[in-house]
């Protein structure tokens, strides 16, 4: 068997297969506004002050990169959909490994300077 040996998957399970990789997006994105919605109100309801603010900021920044990495989720999805051989998915899998780790990294850098923030802001301030 050759490594590069198209796969034996018919054009209609690829169809099928990136349909599907499209509307869990949709799904997905309906799901993370309804949560943005949810969680506006409940941080709306809570007095406003640097702590909430602070967390706010904590709140904002994790959703985005939720989204950010839910997108390259579907994006490789998406690619292994349309994979025409057993060297297409390695690589893809590889390249999404590598990527992903990196922005993991980086977010978690960002989350904990974030949160680093916010906790100095709940501190009582001397003089």
């Amino acid at each position: 068997m050759s490594d590069n040996q198209p796969f034996g998957m018919p054009d209609q399970l690829r169809d099928l297969a990136e349909k599907n990789v499209e509307q869990g997006r949709a799904a997905y994105a309906q799901f993370m506004d309804a949560m943005m919605k949810a969680s506006s109100m409940w941080l709306g309801a809570l007095p406003a002050n640097e702590m909430t603010s602070g967390f706010k900021s904590v709140q904002d920044r994790s959703v985005s990169f939720a989204k950010q990495n839910a997108e390259a989720a579907f994006s490789a999805a998406s690619e292994l959909a349309t994979a025409r051989d057993i060297q297409d998915v390695i690589s893809i899998q590889s390249r999404y490994a590598q990527t992903q780790m990196q922005a993991y990294a980086l977010q978690a850098q960002e989350i904990g300077r974030l949160m680093t923030m916010a906790a100095q802001h709940m501190q009582p301030k001397t003089k």
